[in-house]
């Protein structure tokens, strides 16, 4: 069944997530966030996503906003940073207006012209993710940007990808689910949507039952291998 729709994961995905930590490390008031930046923009990463799997587990939801806030908190504590809410409050305000991979924007308007469905499948809250894509000027090549708000739960559970064939009227074979994360590009693949993982940082494929399809690199070929 040929590829009608390409869904793509937001943040790490299309937009680079260590880039409030690397920007702010980059303004004269924070010194002191040169030297650990990428440290702490890997705490701020990890317990995101940890946060929202326990939330997941646990029944215990609430929106992304809340998650970014407690995973930065935490990542702040333990790379010493956290008596600064000066600090603090610049990377929530960057975490807003997030910058997109450089081949993002010429990777969407390929799938468009192409007559690709394209859009956003993601953890974020509406409003959070609004801002990035408009930050991005994305919202021309983006058809839609789903939320799991819609839902209350977060990914991998199936009723979040169950949205892609709710708005699109499309079975899973038709999707291409692109995400950075490799546990949710194994999700995915166990829904039944063909998957391509954006390895950015080349680790070891997740052993888990299911596992991505594809393994790029960037996401500069997604248009070449839809048509392939």
């Amino acid at each position: 069944m040929a590829i009608t729709t390409c869904i793509f994961d937001a943040y790490g995905t299309l937009f680079d997530v260590s880039a409030a930590a690397r920007q702010a490390a980059q303004e004269p008031q924070f010194p002191h966030l040169i030297d650990n930046w990428a440290t702490l923009a890997n705490h701020w990463r990890l317990k995101q996503l940890q946060y929202t799997w326990l939330r997941a587990i646990t029944g215990a939801h609430t929106d992304f906003w809340q998650v970014t806030q407690d995973g930065l908190d935490w990542a702040m504590e333990a790379t010493g940073l956290s008596g600064d809410p000066q600090l603090r409050q610049r990377l929530l305000d960057l975490y807003w207006q997030l910058q997109a991979y450089e081949e993002v924007p010429n990777m969407l308007r390929r799938l468009k012209e192409a007559s690709m469905n394209t859009a956003i499948l993601s953890n974020g809250s509406p409003d959070m993710l609004s801002g990035a894509v408009q930050s991005a000027a994305l919202s021309g090549v983006l058809d839609d940007v789903l939320s799991v708000e819609s839902v209350g739960v977060f990914k991998p559970d199936s009723r979040v990808y169950d949205l892609v064939g709710a708005r699109f009227a499309c079975q899973p074979q038709e999707v291409l689910f692109v995400s950075s994360n490799g546990w949710d590009a194994a999700g995915a693949s166990g829904y039944g949507f063909e998957t391509a993982w954006v390895n950015r940082a080349s680790e070891p494929v997740d052993r888990l039952p299911w596992t991505p399809q594809h393994i790029l690199s960037d996401l500069t070929s997604i248009p070449d291998l839809i048509n392939s």
